[in-house]
């Protein structure tokens, strides 16, 4: 009989831990799926006017494809080299890249689980120092690359081979040919070491004709056919070669700023003399140039050539159309390529540029050659996200359809004199996701005071619309700082004109965004500053003429013996001034001391905001623009005191210590261990934690003599005490909630304030409703104060009901976005960096908690309650708490019990960028820096993926076609075998059957339960008590700790073990 239902005990429990097991399978998963922004350090440019898609090469070998919005393929060569040259196969969807290290790479994108993926299927290696590739040419036909060297030879590639053919340009026979000449007037010099390969062009129009040009200047057509010299030009040094369309002449850059056109057939002689568009003092290099026909005037168009002595740090791309246009492109980074779209085929007589494409390295530039005046394009994805530094950023789900409208209308209206209003060109590939049902903001504050808007909805992010704060402050020597987008034009030499939107300066420090807010129902945009400044502003549709701006002074520190030794605070604008439509300033708050914004807090229906520094906090009401209270969180006894950081290891004195109790314990009779009451006092509003920081239970008794709980549990890590640190003081977290402060009747407003030592500060509102809004003020009194016991920062916090459901905002249940909250069992969940803790409300009693720095030595550094649905049953989700520690590992925890659900290690340890950088999305994804200009999305979230999913439409015959299977013929019947023959093949399929059953059984054995010491730390699989997602009975029952559970782990354990001795 006891047998039997231990059968049935583990079986029911095994089902509940399988169910559990699938159930986390459909709410969780982990995917890297996107990249927005700008490749970081790029390299190398390409581009297929066949399919019309272009790529970037950048110096850590990543290759990304682009076409039409959400058309993006991505590859990444196996070792670390720079992306040199790329080269597309045009229609073909191949592309040919050439890597620092001498490799040469053929990549596909081909078809693969509904849409096109891209992989590498060939490379080939050129060895030896003078066979180092110096350039290289694709022939039109796109079956053979010429590879030009530093020796000085030229090789050629087979690309259906790749691999290299017999035939080679050698030099040595090219010189030769040219000493054989009697019509060469090539001087002699030249004809001993004409240098490296710089310049390899094929004849538009006949493909046996190669243009050649070496390092010092010689240039050659080259009959590859018949290897025979057809002509010799002497010039400066070569930079590179391009063929006029009708194949009659070609032009040549040199390193001294000029530039020729040269006549093929007749005399070796320019067709015109050397022209320095920018001399005649020394000019630099002109790395790339083109010449294209149109039918009115050709466009001729380089890189370089400027001034040595006053423009040599000038990045620029010159664009000369005769004589009727000329303007120099200046950008604030290095050129790095370019290339010309036009939509004429090869037989076409004139080329007829349409758009001219500029990568530089820090941004990629779309400039419109039809419109006049050549404005550049609005680009539908990578946008320089670094135009300025990113110093905050803020991500907002499900934005109303009007504002979302709004913010369009307003973010054209601001691009409507500067961008182009063609569509964008590159329209390539076909983009299989349908359009989200959602929209969905990216929110970035930067360094130069701006905020920008991008469409994050899809995996093509796109910029929308930009806030200067900056505006409305006047800079250091008095200056003030103009509106956005707005470039004046110079009256100068060269005809300088601004493009691009990187900008790495700042006018002042202090305009830097530190913290941002968006209230979508509202309309209500909040920012907080480096110097304490905090910008409230409402979307406007009207431009609107502001004679003065509100400002509200809140002073935290009100002790004259302080001493503040930061920046001052920026100085509002006095003179009266025009505001455009979109965002427009309500109300500036000014803290004192104007120390950085730490924390910012909004709440649009009461009409209250919160912000922290490392002072202390400030509330202010922006109904009537007025401030509430203000709390200072210094030591009052020592401003200054400084501190050392804290100690996480454990030294092996104490290791050792510890060691040896245990054994001694085990040898020993087991003591009971007594139970110790909580007691709360609530004398001056003070609630001090205990040593124990959650309600124990008596324990039950011990299965063995000599049996210690001590022995089932993992050892927490010592966490030294902190010494003083005078960043303790730093508020760094706000919070509003209409809970259960006092009573457990009534649910008022209230301010939750979380600070660096650990300490949270519980504010009652009043609040006046209705008409009473305008004439009453909003009354905060300080209800409780927490201090934790461990005494870390608080990173956040969240009053969650009986249905484990984060309390809405009151303007999302008004506008029926969320909701409405269950006004019963509400429980405040606190998010330290080394523990999660659960406390009932409105007692304060502590209920769960869980250790993360106890036991791994890992801090958290970012908190997220996100929900979580299923991917198969839309109408199941469940909350929990996302987290990032400091080893860059993401974990999920339930909601109340606190248990670990998965984790995921996402980053590097050493990215301290990516790890400050991250922040959560209420959909369950999260995005970090990448690099200064991108972000990487990720997804937790099982039922939601941002990636882009597409394919290229090839041509047919591009892709050989698969072979048909070939037909097996059917096996002849075997002979019967003998009895014992048969016996033995028998017993063997028996033996490899029970070998196989026993292999597929042991992964199952491994997936049990974790015994009594892994319930302590943060485990994959919750125990058996917390499969539910509400409160179990055992949990209730039970110590809700980690520990509190892995009694009944280990008695599952004894009881799966003691069935197998049965058995």
């Amino acid at each position: 009989m006891a047998s039997r239902m231990r059968k049935l005990f583990h079986r029911q429990n095994a089902g509940a831990i399988e169910e559990r097991r699938k159930m986390r399978k459909e709410l969780f998963a982990f995917n890297k799926t996107v990249e927005h922004g700008f490749p970081n350090k790029p390299t190398a440019l390409a581009y297929d006017p066949k399919l019309n898609i272009f790529a970037i090469g950048t110096s850590n070998g990543v290759i990304k494809i682009y076409g039409a919005p959400g058309v993006e393929f991505m590859g990444i060569h196996s070792g670390d080299f720079s992306v040199s040259k790329l080269f597309f196969l045009p229609a073909q969807g191949r592309i040919i890249s050439l890597l620092d290290d001498n490799s040469l790479h053929l990549w596909e994108i081909n078809l693969k689980d509904g849409g096109s993926t891209m992989e590498e299927v060939k490379n080939f290696m050129i060895e030896g120092r003078l066979k180092k590739i110096s350039v290289c040419c694709l022939s039109s036909d796109a079956s053979r690359l010429y590879l030009g060297t530093e020796g000085g030879n030229i090789y050629l590639l087979d690309v259906e081979s790749f691999d290299l053919e017999d035939h080679i340009v050698y030099q040595d026979v090219v010189m030769q040919k040219l000493n054989d000449s009697p019509s060469s007037s090539v001087p002699d010099d030249f004809k001993v070491n004409p240098g490296a390969v710089e310049a390899i062009a094929q004849h538009p129009s006949d493909k046996d004709r190669l243009l050649i040009g070496y390092n010092r200047g010689l240039m050659i057509i080259w009959r590859q056919s018949e290897l025979m010299l057809e002509a010799s030009f002497v010039g400066h040094q070569i930079e590179s070669l391009c063929w006029h369309r009708d194949g009659t002449h070609f032009t040549s850059s040199h390193n001294d700023g000029s530039y020729q056109v040269w006549k093929v057939s007749g005399a070796s002689s320019p067709a015109k003399e050397p022209l320095v568009p920018y001399g005649p003092f020394p000019c630099k290099a002109i790395p790339k140039i083109l010449y294209l026909t149109t039918k009115s005037e050709p466009f001729t168009i380089f890189s370089g050539g400027m001034p040595r002595a006053s423009y040599g740090d000038r990045h620029v791309v010159t664009v000369i159309q005769d004589k009727t246009q000329h303007v120099v492109f200046d950008f604030t980074s290095k050129v790095i390529d370019f290339f010309t779209m036009s939509n004429v085929n090869d037989e076409d007589e004139f080329d007829e540029p349409h758009s001219l494409v500029v990568l530089v390295e820090e941004e990629i530039v779309f400039i419109d050659l039809q419109t006049k005046g050549w404005p550049t394009f609005q680009l539908p994805y990578l946008s320089s996200l670094h135009a300025s530094a990113i110093t905050s950023s803020n991500y907002i789900c499900n934005v109303p359809s009007q504002l979302w409208e709004k913010i369009q209308e307003v973010g054209e209206h601001q691009q409507q004199n500067v961008m182009s209003t063609r569509d964008f060109p590159v329209i390539g590939g076909k983009n299989l996701v349908e359009p989200p049902a959602y929209h969905d903001l990216l929110l970035t504050g930067h360094e130069d005071g701006s905020i920008r808007f991008w469409d994050a909805s899809a995996s093509a992010m796109k910029y929308l619309y930009q806030v200067n704060v900056a505006q409305l402050f006047t800079a250091e020597g008095g200056e003030q700082n103009g509106s956005p987008g707005v470039v004046e034009a110079e009256e100068e030499w060269p005809p300088f004109r601004k493009v691009g939107n990187f900008d790495p300066f700042s006018d002042d420090p202090r305009f830097g965004v530190q913290k941002v807010v968006l209230c979508p129902q509202s309309g209500t945009l909040v920012a907080g500053g480096t110097a304490g400044q905090v910008v409230v502003m409402k979307m406007g549709e009207d431009e609107e003429e502001k004679k003065t701006i509100e400002v509200v002074q809140a002073k935290i520190v009100v002790d004259d013996k302080f001493v503040w030794k930061g920046h001052e605070a920026l100085p509002v604008r006095e003179e009266p001034f025009k505001f455009p439509r979109g965002f427009q300033v309500e109300l500036v708050a000014q803290a004192h001391p104007p120390a950085a914004i730490t924390a910012l807090a909004f709440q649009s229906t009461w009409g209250i905001i919160a912000f922290g520094t490392s002072h202390g906090f400030s509330l202010i009401d922006t109904t009537l623009k007025r401030l509430i209270v203000s709390h200072c969180t210094l030591n009052p006894h020592d401003l200054s005191v400084t501190g050392e950081h804290m100690s996480r290891r454990m030294s092996l004195t104490k290791s050792l210590r510890a060691s040896l109790r245990r054994v001694r314990q085990k040898r020993g009779t087991t003591k009971p261990r007594k139970q110790r009451e909580r007691r709360s006092n609530d004398t001056g509003g003070k609630v001090i934690e205990g040593s124990d920081n959650t309600p124990t239970t008596p324990e039950k008794e011990s299965r063995g003599r000599g049996f210690d709980d001590a022995d089932l549990v993992p050892i927490e890590r010592k966490i030294e005490a902190r010494s003083e640190d005078p960043k303790v003081s730093m508020v760094r977290y706000v919070y509003f909630a209409n809970t259960f402060v006092r009573d457990a009747h009534t649910a008022t407003p209230s301010l939750w304030v979380g600070t660096n030592a650990g300490v949270i500060y519980i504010y009652s509102l009043g609040v006046p409703t209705g008409e009473n809004r305008l004439q009453g003020n909003v009354v905060a009194e300080i209800s409780k104060e927490i201090k934790l016991k461990h005494g870390a920062p608080i990173n956040s916090m969240v009053v969650v009901d009986s249905d484990n459901n984060p309390l809405p905002d009151p303007i999302e249940v008004q506008h029926e976005c969320a909701k409405p909250p269950n006004m019963s069992g509400h429980n405040l969940i606190v998010c330290s960096e080394e523990q999660f803790k659960v406390f009932a409300l409105p007692s304060l009693k502590p209920r769960y908690k869980t250790k993360l720095t106890a036991m791994d030595g890992s801090k958290v550094r970012k908190v997220a309650f996100i929900n979580y649905r299923s991917r198969n049953n839309d109408s199941y989700s469940e909350n929990h708490i996302s987290c990032l520690t400091n080893q860059g590992e993401l974990g999920i925890y339930s909601i109340p019990h606190l248990k670990r659900q998965d984790h995921y290690q996402a980053l590097r340890r050493e990215n301290v960028t990516g790890i400050a950088s991250l922040l959560f999305t209420p959909r369950g994804e999260g995005m970090y820096l990448l690099s200064p200009s991108e972000f990487e999305r990720f997804t937790m979230s099982a039922s939601t993926v941002t990636e882009p999913l597409c394919m290229l439409e090839l041509a047919e015959g591009m892709r050989p076609v698969p072979p048909e299977p070939e037909v097996e013929p059917e096996p002849e019947p075997a002979a019967e075998a003998t009895e014992e023959g048969a016996g033995g093949d028998a017993d063997a399929a028996a033996a490899a059957a029970g070998a196989e059953v026993a292999q597929e059984a042991k992964p199952d054995a491994e997936e049990q339960e974790p015994g009594e010491k892994d319930a302590m730390l943060p485990s994959e699989d919750p125990p058996a008590a917390t499969l539910q997602n509400g409160p179990s009975e055992e949990a209730e029952a039970e110590a809700p700790t980690a520990g509190g559970d892995a009694e009944t782990a280990a008695a599952i354990q004894q009881e799966v073990d003691n069935q197998t001795a049965d058995d």
